[in-house]
């Protein structure tokens, strides 16, 4: 969507968890964020304006089991990339948050305003940055917004990208592969604070998390000052919710089995948008789960079992 916006895009990856055909032929080049000589190298050489920081490790689950990688990655990498950025003089970053940082909420839905409480090490290391940029503006005038994500879904409507992880941790994708002959999905707990005792989640297009990004850059562009904002649908899906949609798009049962609650899991999350829709006209237009299923399973017929595929 950036190319497509007039931009023009280089890619700075390790590929640990990326693959190189999700470039779409975009310049990259494959280090590490913890490598502030080869960054600085690299906004050097492309004459780089403006960054967006989305490399970061990103499971809950697995922040709790391994809280110092998470914590070296997510926080010592991200400053290894904002201390290339201000001795680079490049002063503008649209940075990947979370609903993580929250923890669990006090009210719903939740508004930007509300406190930061983060219960598991993925969300505090996410915090940790969102405070550090705070002083980096004040400091070195680093302008950033902060995209809040609550549950990234769905896949490109042109079939160009999907949701491939390896294991795969996200809940529409192993719906879909259990719907499919694959093991049966498993469900982190029924038994929360909840109508039907799983958790609430709210799920945003990737689309409509791409276009967000674009408006977000666009402000930095016109001068604004840094700020936060939520992006999320406003309305809660639980986790039996999602596999009766999954189920009624791909006309199958959903195979599963009930687990134990994962750590760091709280049982409500859902968003408050309304600041960036009327700050910077932000309108989500995959707003019904079915929709965001629905792509998720185009995507999922023509590229399951397969490493990657990018449509030509």
């Amino acid at each position: 969507m950036l190319g497509e916006s007039g931009y023009n895009v280089i890619i700075f990856d390790n590929l640990s968890a990326g693959k190189r055909e999700a470039a779409l032929g975009k310049p990259l080049i494959q280090d590490d964020i913890l490598n502030a000589d080869a960054i600085r190298e690299t906004l050097r050489k492309y004459h780089i304006s403006a960054v967006m920081q989305f490399a970061a490790s990103l499971s809950v689950a697995d922040s709790v089991i391994d809280p110092k990688g998470y914590y070296q990655n997510n926080v010592v990498g991200t400053l290894s990339l904002l201390g290339a950025m201000v001795a680079e003089s490049v002063g503008r970053l649209v940075f990947s948050s979370t609903a993580a940082i929250y923890g669990n909420p006090v009210e719903t839905p939740i508004t930007e305003g509300h406190a930061k409480n983060p219960i598991n090490s993925y969300g505090e290391t996410k915090l940790a940055i969102e405070r550090a940029l705070q002083h980096y503006d004040r400091a070195y005038g680093l302008k950033s917004i902060c995209l809040r994500y609550f549950n990234a879904s769905g896949a490109d409507p042109d079939g160009l990208l999907g949701e491939n992880h390896d294991p795969e941790t996200h809940l529409i994708p192993r719906a879909l592969d259990a719907a499919s002959g694959g093991p049966p999905l498993a469900i982190f707990g029924d038994d929360y604070e909840t109508p039907d005792g799983t958790c609430l989640r709210d799920y945003i297009h990737v689309t409509d998390l791409a276009s967000a990004h674009v408006l977000a850059l666009r402000s930095l562009e016109e001068g604004c000052d840094s700020t936060a904002y939520n992006l999320g649908n406003g309305r809660p899906y639980s986790v039996k919710e999602v596999i009766e949609v999954v189920s009624q798009v791909t006309n199958k049962t959903v195979p599963c089995v009930v687990s134990a609650q994962r750590p760091g899991d709280p049982a409500i999350l859902f968003a408050s948008s309304d600041n960036i829709q009327r700050e910077l006209n932000w309108t989500p237009h995959f707003n019904e789960l079915t929709s965001i299923v629905e792509t998720a399973w185009r995507w999922y017929q023509v590229n399951s079992g397969k490493t990657f595929v990018v449509k030509k």
